[in-house]
């Protein structure tokens, strides 16, 4: 073997390692867990109550806001929050000229407190409400995000996303693409008749907002976990 060819073998080694290698950091770096929040702000604020304010609506079905903040009230009670009705939120809000959720978003957390009296404001946007089809399949989808704010001192406590899809009602697998392409069909019909993404938007809400859960809310004090 010429010295020409054992260049070429050897340099062959070596990309081939730095490949592996980088492969190996790629794996390992998608495997790492998302890091822990830091809680200490929400643990020194100790919040007892939240006050929802209407869903920022950045989807184009405009049913997305009253569905999504019709639901978002049981999770944080199980929680262990008193949470203010969205029906008393609402009115308060339409009686003082606030008509949309951008509005009453932008309000300051001085103002809120001083009208609501509440602990807390929960700041929701709805990033998808509706069906999303596909070649092979149709599916109602709900990705939300929220941020908790302490109303005292407009200090963020905590924030987070989650989804859910009509997917996860259905156990039924389709054989082959016909019975796939068929079942999207259906499943297109289904989320328009039967208001699935309400369905869904009640899952998206429970999964954001249900205490306990790694990254998520830290219970309020009307929980027997409270301290936890």
């Amino acid at each position: 073997m010429g010295i020409q060819g054992f260049w070429y073998r050897r340099a062959g080694r070596k990309i081939l390692t730095v490949g592996v290698g980088g492969l190996l950091l790629m794996l390992i770096g998608c495997a790492t867990p998302p890091a822990s929040k830091d809680y200490s702000a929400f643990r020194q604020a100790k919040p007892a109550s939240v006050l929802v304010l209407p869903p920022l609506n950045e989807s184009p079905d405009v049913l997305a806001t009253p569905s999504v903040w019709a639901q978002l009230s049981q999770p944080l009670a199980e929680s262990g929050f008193y949470v203010f009705p969205a029906s008393l939120v609402d009115e308060t809000f339409k009686n003082n000229g606030i008509q949309t959720a951008a509005d009453a978003q932008q309000i300051p957390t001085a103002k809120l407190r001083e009208t609501f009296g509440a602990d807390t404001a929960l700041y929701v946007s709805v990033k998808r409400y509706g069906s999303v089809y596909r070649v092979i399949s149709a599916d109602a989808v709900v990705s939300l995000e929220a941020r908790l704010v302490d109303l005292r001192t407009g200090q963020e406590l905590w924030r987070d996303a989650a989804s859910a899809s009509s997917a996860e009602l259905s156990g039924a697998n389709q054989q082959g693409l016909i019975g796939a392409l068929v079942k999207a069909i259906a499943d297109q019909i289904a989320n328009q008749l039967t208001e699935r993404s309400h369905v869904v938007a009640g899952m998206a809400g429970q999964r954001l907002l249900a205490a306990g859960r790694s990254n998520g809310l830290l219970y309020g004090p009307r929980s027997p976990s409270y301290g936890r």
